[in-house]
């Protein structure tokens, strides 16, 4: 086995665990819910990990996996009889888009500082993942945001943050800044000749 096959063995192992992870957080994350409104989401943590470690490609594949594993899930259901087009387009472009970004955003900084583009990474992959799902939400489904928000006595705007954002945003973005550079400097640890 040469070095190189020795390096993609454990590429392809660390991907394949991020993998597991990002199903599996994916799927049991739907279940809890922050307020009864938003759920709680950990999902982008190992799409972070993976696009900082493995590079970009890795991030976008890890943000589709999460997107296909969310079809599975209870909250798909609201979402597809509202537009199922509409559905799949937006979750499955902000899941890639989101971890694509990320490992764009670790690469272009990681010559500066590798804990700084890590941070950053964890900053712009739930930031794209949420800015695009609210454009998917602006593009599919805005007469169900318009009778919400008369429905609650607010502008459309305002419902979308409420309602379709809320805290499950402001969760995701504290926990990538602090989980992932923690577990980006545990990896680098255990496996110090990963990039």
């Amino acid at each position: 086995m040469t070095k190189n096959s020795k390096l993609k063995t454990k590429d392809l192992a660390l991907l394949a665990i991020l993998t597991a992870l990002v199903a599996m957080l994916s799927y049991f994350g739907g279940f809890i819910k922050i307020g009864g409104l938003a759920s709680v989401s950990l999902t982008l943590i190992p799409v972070v990990l993976g696009s900082a470690i493995l590079g970009p490609v890795a991030g976008a594949f890890l943000g589709g996996v999460s997107g296909v594993v969310f079809f599975m899930t209870p909250d798909s259901a609201f979402w597809m009889g509202l537009s199922a087009a509409g559905t799949i387009i937006t979750v499955m472009i902000k899941g890639i888009m989101a971890g694509f970004l990320a490992g764009c955003t670790y690469k272009l900084l990681e010559k500066f500082n590798r804990y700084v583009a890590v941070i950053v990474s964890a900053i712009v992959c739930p930031v794209v993942n949420t800015g695009l799902f609210l454009v998917g939400c602006l593009v599919f489904f805005m007469d169900t945001v318009n009778a919400g928000a008369v429905a609650e006595g607010m502008s459309a705007g305002g419902y979308l943050i409420v309602f379709f954002v809320g805290l499950n945003f402001v969760f995701e973005l504290i926990a990538n800044i602090v989980i992932s550079p923690a577990l980006y400097r545990v990896l680098k640890i255990v496996s110090p000749d990963q990039k």
